[in-house]
């Protein structure tokens, strides 16, 4: 399965988590009529694909930079990257607590 037909299928079986979803952002792989007009079906929302600089020369891009940003602070807890929970929904709970606790140490 393709990682668009992936992120389809996702977005089928949590449609209801993602009623509040106001855009979503991709990268280069997942350009195309196709995939947008799906997303646009499945949760009426836009797709922002955010492209890399094609000098190839590091920049930092905002919109890529929150999704890494947030994956490097989840991959603190060690809790989190050693799956040590038996169930999917309190390996979820986990990862709320992790970001709750990073959302109140900036208050």
């Amino acid at each position: 399965m393709t990682d668009r037909k992936g992120a389809l299928a996702a977005m089928d079986r949590c449609a209801s988590n993602l009623q509040s979803v106001q855009s979503v952002l991709v990268d280069g792989g997942y350009t195309g009529r196709p995939f947008a007009q799906a997303v646009q079906k499945k949760l009426q929302t836009t797709v922002q694909v955010v492209k890399r600089n094609e000098a190839h020369t590091f920049a930092v891009l905002p919109q890529r930079w929150v999704v890494k940003r947030s994956f490097g602070w989840l991959e603190k807890r060690r809790r989190l990257w050693k799956n040590c929970e038996h169930k999917l929904n309190t390996s979820l709970q986990f990862a709320h607590l992790a970001f709750l606790v990073l959302l109140i140490r900036r208050l």
